[in-house]
């Protein structure tokens, strides 16, 4: 029976994982897809564009802070079964829109799709079934998602190359809904052990959760953190081109994505009982140098080595917060408290690519907005261990 019990919660994780390459490489990287060849076939500004997709992730947001009701409610496999539907509805939306106006209904449909696969989608998957390993097991869980950026960012390109933007949006969404689909379905049924808990034990009202000083340290050090990292994410290649050419740049955000997956395997097996904060403080803290390395570095070799250490905290800026939640609150709070911080994560970060765009075109240079991204990196690592002195 144990031997059953740990087999389903490792299928689970893997479930989780597919769900991951899907709902990133179409939620995540398909409106960085959609905005330059909308520009290009359909003569929209990048302006209007860039609008519709924070739009997206401002939404998405939104949806994310009611996924624990939605679960507790219709469950993990029904909300995740709806979530890959309204994922490629909203691909095909994007896609086939002839008119800035009905950006409108695409942005609703990938938003609502990408929330009910996002970071807080993957742990309410996972937690319910692991305790002592969760950290492996939501570090194997997330690495779908660097996974799929380095699987959907070159199919998205090479497919639109053959078959067009309307025809590839169509393929990759029914691929994602045939995959998906059966997989949450057969899997996604939180453990009787987890459903007899949360009756014994209800959550905390959403209100309590956000004045206890460990929410407010996390949400905001992991805010800022990933305010930074997706907002030289959006820029690295426009900072390396000068220095590579266009595609060694571009093989750069691969080569970064790989780094993630290391980084966050790596710490998902070293972490175990250790202080997680302390981890986080120093993941962001090596981001910083990566940072650096790369708003003010030259040659090869520097900026070669500022991609790998911003690299391999890449993927656990994802990771961690659950991990954190799971040994600072009750387990009945733990997927309010998740879901909540990353909707504020993405409420945040979904400004990050303004912010540092405008940065350089009035500067006309990268290195005050990536020095930007170090001091911010910093700020976090001191919030996330404020929390941690303070609790002690």
């Amino acid at each position: 029976m144990a031997a059953t019990a740990v087999s389903e919660s490792w299928k689970v994780v893997w479930v989780a994982f597919v769900v991951a390459v899907f709902g990133w490489g179409l939620g995540f990287y398909g409106p960085a897809v959609y905005l330059p060849t909308l520009h290009a076939t359909r003569g929209w500004s990048i302006a209007t564009l860039s609008t519709a997709i924070t739009a997206h992730y401002l939404l998405s947001a939104a949806l994310i802070a009611g996924l624990p009701e939605a679960y507790r409610r219709f469950g993990v496999g029904r909300v995740t079964i709806a979530g890959a539907i309204l994922t490629g509805l909203g691909a095909i939306a994007w896609a086939n829109a002839q008119q800035p106006w009905q950006l409108v209904p695409a942005l609703v449909l990938s938003g609502a799709g990408w929330a009910a696969t996002s970071g807080a989608a993957l742990n309410a998957m996972v937690a319910p079934w692991f305790d002592r390993d969760r950290p492996k097991a939501i570090s194997m869980a997330f690495n779908g998602a660097s996974v799929g950026g380095i699987l959907f960012a070159p199919l998205w390109m090479a497919l639109i190359s053959i078959v067009g933007l309307s025809s590839a949006a169509f393929a990759l969404a029914i691929a994602m809904i045939v995959v998906v689909c059966p997989l949450a379905y057969f899997h996604l049924k939180a453990p009787r052990a987890s459903v007899q808990a949360m009756a014994v034990a209800p959550p905390s009202s959403r209100a309590t959760l956000m004045r206890q000083r460990a929410f407010v340290t996390m949400s905001a050090a992991f805010a800022l953190g990933l305010f930074a990292q997706i907002g030289l994410f959006a820029h690295l290649i426009a900072r390396l081109e000068p220095n590579f050419g266009p595609g060694v740049a571009a093989a750069a955000i691969s080569g970064i994505t790989l780094c993630a997956i290391l980084g966050r395997t790596f710490l998902g097996w070293l972490l175990s009982q250790r202080d997680r904060r302390v981890a986080t403080a120093a993941n962001l803290a090596m981001q910083a140098v990566g940072s650096l390395l790369l708003a003010f570095g030259n040659g090869s070799m520097s900026l070669a080595l500022g991609c790998v250490l911003f690299g391999l905290g890449v993927g656990n800026l994802t990771s961690l917060p659950p991990l954190i939640a799971q040994r600072e609150f009750r387990p009945a709070d733990v997927g309010t408290v998740v879901a909540l911080v990353v909707a504020t994560n993405q409420a945040v970060f979904a400004f990050a690519p303004a912010v540092f765009g405008w940065l350089r075109d009035a500067t006309d240079s990268y290195a005050v907005a990536f020095c930007l991204a170090a001091i911010v990196q910093v700020a976090a690592a001191l919030i996330v261990l404020s929390g941690r002195a303070r609790r002690r």
